[in-house]
């Protein structure tokens, strides 16, 4: 695909009124066809009440669906907003008319046949772009189905929201999936703002689109739902910075981020260059901004649905249900997600059993049976919400076999959702059975969860997802002239081990005593000056331990004499490393610039175990002390850290000091490309690093 590069230093942010709130469009290549984009376009214009000027440019007839047609482009009117459905090449010639004749400031393009296809499409792209840089103007597309809000819809696809200025801003890099989502989002009661359909992003992106919303964000007046489907991160730093400011100002947004691949990373040469892949960056930059990530369409819109309602105030969940089998898998789910669902007992417990049929149970799920009522369920809710103070939040879990109508309970439940503190969240599972009634109950206002599982997942998703991290004033400050003298006078390519040590020692990362030789006498003398026990390893070989290159616990001049002689005849070898030995927990700290997204800084458990259980935490520069400290607590491992079986642990603010330092050391010296520290030795407040590797690489004009 040859899509355009845009030079994302460039301010292509056009968005405008002209686009938003049109008083004015015309329909470049509008039909009477209806299976035909400029048909269908012209027609969900007509049937969304638009209220402005509305026109169709079209060489072969007078009036198109009762519009008033205009058979050469000179007769126009001076239009605001022109939609394009005309073939690829006739884009940049009319673009650049209705732009400089008709003061033409907003265009949507919903035509393909651009970069996607061709270089020559490519070079309609430029050419489109010249002219709206020239006039001031902004585009949304090419290869889109286009952009609808509660003005006009402007999107030639099917189902159509009910336009509501607080519902969701939709923001998506695909037309076909921006309407496969809508519909799901639309079956379970979400309504739309607005919907970006961006398309080949010739001048606005999906970060374009989300900085216009933060720029113009007004609190209690904007959504404050943002949903994005992602292809490409154009500018990783944009997203952030816009991201970060609406999740702060009150905003809650969720995203999908398709096509992430990690075969960039397979040939890496360090631990960190194979464990960051692309889309560690992305889940790195997602949780640094706050941005609940999603993997699938129900995923997101399930999110969404969630975000409609009050989010628990803790982890304690009461399962209201008249179905077993439901019941089980979401308390399933939930437990695994992170979520309790506490046994209820006690008087009060026994006071609601006394209300419920005979055979129900209240220990939690609490189960009313298939026969269970309207007031059976009010009862339930009444003492979830004021006698169990343990529980935070309620799922209620409420279908239909067919045999009668439920109208009553899903009003009930409409009533107690809009009345309780605590949140409640309904499971509504008969889509058919019970399909009126369900429509009637997301007339109301409300969203429904279908599936109970995927209902518990996303639920946990936002569990997960920590709030932006405040900037940290804290950070210790490194020696910056140090770091610069050895950076630049450094060559592309792995530092060699005093340099390293140089770096380390600037960056105040504390490591074990050592000494590079080259000969026997200097081998007995480092062993003199170092101490007994020690280590000796190889330099120059990439793996050191896949040859045989190091050797641990050494204490006699004897055995520094044999190994030497060993060690210095391996292949590659220039050098030897000896260093004192010592013992703890093996831990891994690492940093890998990206060229799109920064440094991203990783820790895990170290040695052997990065390569086998890959137990890593990853996040984007700069790393503050809240997020470094968030690292080491999602590692699987992080028992081990806190020390199990009497074996001493380490001290996890020593270490995640250390996370912060390396990501201060990046920003001084961002040629950094790779750098490992595996393993670092970790026991109690001693934490040194044992082995480092640093690869430096000039930057990218």
């Amino acid at each position: 695909m040859l899509t355009l590069k845009r030079d994302i230093t460039k301010d292509y942010n056009m968005i405008n009124q002209q686009l938003l709130n049109p008083q004015s469009i015309v329909v470049v290549g509008g039909s009477e066809d209806v299976a035909k984009p400029g048909g269908k376009i012209l027609k969900n214009i007509i049937d969304g009440g638009y209220s402005g000027k509305l026109c169709v440019l079209n060489p072969k007839t007078e009036s198109i669906q009762g519009i008033k047609t205009y058979q050469d482009q000179e007769d126009l009117p001076n239009t605001e907003l022109a939609i394009l459905a005309i073939a690829a090449k006739f884009c940049p010639p009319t673009i650049e008319f209705l732009s400089r004749k008709k003061g033409t400031r907003a265009f949507i393009v919903i035509s393909a046949g651009f970069g996607e296809e061709s270089e020559e499409g490519a070079l309609f792209e430029r050419r489109m772009l010249a002219t709206l840089e020239e006039t001031g103007s902004c585009l949304i597309g090419p290869n889109c189905i286009g952009f609808m809000n509660h003005n006009y819809y402007g999107v030639f696809t099917t189902p159509l929201p009910k336009p509501d200025p607080k519902g969701i801003d939709f923001i998506s890099g695909s037309g076909a999936t921006a309407v496969y989502i809508m519909e799901s989002g639309m079956t379970k009661g979400l309504s739309f703002a607005s919907v970006y359909s961006v398309g080949n992003s010739t001048q606005i992106g999906v970060e374009d689109v989300l900085e216009h919303m933060d720029e113009n964000y007004r609190e209690g007046i904007s959504p404050e739902i943002k949903l994005l489907y992602i292809e490409n991160i154009g500018n990783p730093k944009k997203l952030l910075k816009h991201a970060t400011s609406l999740v702060r100002k009150g905003c809650r947004i969720a995203a999908i981020k398709a096509g992430s691949t990690e075969a960039g990373s397979r040939a890496a040469s360090s631990h960190t260059g194979a464990l960051a892949s692309p889309d560690t960056a992305v889940d790195a930059l997602f949780r640094k901004a706050g941005i609940v990530r999603c993997f699938g369409r129900e995923e997101l819109t399930t999110v969404a649905s969630i975000f409609n309602h009050k989010i628990p105030k803790g982890k304690n969940i009461a399962v209201i249900t008249h179905a077993g089998g439901p019941a089980v898998m979401l308390t399933d789910a939930l437990s695994e997600g992170g979520f309790r669902v506490p046994q209820l007992s006690g008087p009060k417990a026994e006071a609601l059993l006394a209300k419920l049929h005979p055979g129900s149970s209240v220990s939690n799920p609490v189960d009313f049976l298939a026969t269970g009522t309207a007031q059976q369920l009010s009862d339930i809710i009444d003492a979830c919400e004021n006698d169990f103070n343990e529980i935070n939040a309620m799922v209620v879990i409420f279908g239909s076999p067919g045999l009668s109508r439920i109208y009553d309970v899903y009003k009930l439940l409409d009533r107690k959702m809009k009345t309780c503190k605590k949140p409640i969240y309904p499971v509504l599972p008969s889509l058919i059975n019970a399909r009126e009634e369900i429509e009637s109950f997301l007339e109301m206002g409300n969203v429904n969860f279908p599936d109970e599982v995927t209902f518990a997942r996303a639920l946990s998703l936002i569990l997960k997802t920590p709030s932006p991290p405040m900037e940290d004033k804290t950070i210790q400050e490194l020696d910056k002239k140090k770091i610069r003298d050895v950076i630049q006078g450094a060559k592309s390519g792995y530092l060699k081990p005093e340099l390293v040590g140089e770096l380390l020692d600037a960056a105040g990362i504390p490591r074990v005593k050592e000494r590079t030789v080259t000969s026997l006498q200097e081998a007995r003398e480092a062993s003199l000056d170092i101490g007994f026990p020690i280590v000796m390893k190889v330099i120059g070989p990439l793996h050191k331990s896949d040859v045989g290159g190091v050797v641990l616990n050494i204490r006699t001049g004897e055995e520094v004499k044999a190994h030497f002689t060993k060690l210095i005849k391996i292949p590659d070898t220039n050098a030897v490393l000896m260093q004192a030995m010592k013992t703890g927990v093996e831990l891994f700290a690492g940093a890998k610039r990206d060229e799109k997204f920064g440094h991203l800084i990783l820790g895990g458990l170290g040695g052997i175990f990065i390569e086998v259980l890959k137990d890593v935490s990853s996040a984007l520069v700069p790393l503050y002390n809240e997020e470094a400290l968030d690292m080491i607590r999602r590692l699987k491992g992080y028992k081990m850290i806190q020390g199990v079986r009497g074996k001493a642990g380490v001290d996890e603010y020593k270490f995640s000091d250390i996370l912060v330092r390396l990501s201060e050391l990046v920003l001084i010296a961002p040629e950094i490309a790779e750098l490992d520290l595996n393993p670092l030795l970790g026991e109690g407040e001693n934490v040194f690093a044992v082995d480092a590797r640093i690869r430096v690489e000039e930057l990218n004009s």
